[in-house]
């Protein structure tokens, strides 16, 4: 997905799917605390990102006038105070989930902390903003045999028939087709899940798993926690309980497909070689365009001998994943194991163009090199 710098206002945008609750509400501050003491935990030592500072609020009321008749002019305001001042503008960084109060700071936000930081300004202006997921702007990354997935979050407001879509890093002309609103008790959570991932990419195992098992706490019912956790358990050794996490994102998504792979990838590691296959087919059933999926089920076909249905499965993988050096080096590695050196050659010069370092460029590399 492309990312933009800057923040997209859709009037009146057209969905064709919302879900979730219409009467969708904010919580304030004693129900978040109840909800965290009964699930055992201290309300003290849970971060809620969306929360301002004094100076955060002294900020906004010197920018947004108190007399401004709706929310209309406010959100306007506000847009104008992050993105056009030229004391303050916000720039994009993937991979950056910071608090509210750390946007603030830093002026860098990805667009969960993007949205943390909007809401809890709208919010302190009256505006009742609302946490969005939009499902069908997913990223895919891929790191060893684990597949990363991060969803798309935006802010909404105004009633669900009438929406109102604040967008940071928006796609260009992009539709929006899958919606749901998102509770603030399961944003703070994807928080939690977010900053998660950041440590488990930067190595450190044991806060990464501070932060997801706090994620699961906090709300038990969001699958992609659970599939992040049980990527951290499984690097950090703990296969039988990052098991246990993947079946349980499934519980909660069916369509989880990060879940699916994930796991499947667990039980090929283990052994469990027909299962794996079998919840590798179950997520390309599922209308899933996630190239990768189409590149382990290629692995697996070439692994059991079936070269034909490999093919099949590494030109899905080209035509959803585009000109990208895993997917041209596996057609070079399926050609090869043919026989066909002069079509592999092809294919690894186009795969080095884009990444000469790729596992399977190497591995192409390699096995071109070696004498026959």
């Amino acid at each position: 997905m492309r990312k933009r710098s800057g923040a997209v206002l859709l009037a009146g945008a057209v969905l064709a799917s919302c879900s979730g609750n219409s009467q969708l509400r904010t919580v304030g501050r004693v129900e978040i605390e109840s909800l965290l003491h009964s699930r055992g935990l201290d309300p003290l030592h849970v971060v809620v990102p969306y929360r301002l500072s004094a100076e955060m609020k002294r900020w906004l009321a010197e920018r947004v006038p108190k007399a401004l008749p709706n929310h209309e002019d406010r959100i306007v305001y506000l847009s104008r105070s992050l993105f056009q001042s030229e004391d303050f503008k916000i720039r994009y960084v993937r991979g950056y989930t910071g608090t509210a109060m750390e946007v603030f700071e830093t002026q860098q936000a990805n667009c969960l902390a993007f949205t943390l930081l909007f809401i809890g300004m709208a919010r302190e202006l009256g505006v009742p903003a609302y946490f969005l997921e939009v499902r069908d702007s997913e990223n895919y990354r891929k790191e060893g045999d684990l597949i990363v997935v991060s969803d798309h979050v935006a802010v909404g407001y105004g009633p669900t028939h009438d929406l109102r879509i604040i967008d940071f890093g928006a796609r260009e002309g992009a539709p929006y087709r899958r919606i749901t609103l998102v509770d603030d008790y399961r944003a703070i959570a994807m928080f939690y899940s977010n900053r998660g991932a950041e440590e488990l990419r930067s190595g450190r195992f044991e806060e990464a798993l501070d932060w997801l098992r706090s994620a699961v706490a906090i709300d038990p019912g969001y699958a992609g926690s659970w599939v992040n956790l049980g990527v951290v358990l499984r690097r950090s050794g703990d296969v039988e309980t990052a098991e246990k996490a993947y079946r349980t994102a499934l519980e909660l998504d069916l369509r989880s497909t990060s879940a699916l792979q994930n796991l499947a990838a667990l039980l090929h590691f283990r052994g469990d070689e027909e299962e794996a296959i079998d919840l590798l087919a179950a997520a390309d059933r599922a209308s899933n365009r996630n190239p990768f999926t189409y590149l382990t089920l290629g692995d697996l076909s070439m692994r059991h001998g079936r070269v034909d249905e490999a093919g099949r499965f590494y030109k899905k993988a080209l035509r959803r994943q585009g000109e990208n050096a895993e997917s041209l080096a596996a057609m070079g590695l399926w050609v090869l194991e043919q026989g066909d050196r002069k079509s592999a050659s092809n294919w690894l010069r186009r795969a080095e163009v884009l990444d000469p370092e790729s596992g399977r460029v190497l591995l192409l590399r390699r096995r071109l090199s070696a004498p026959t």
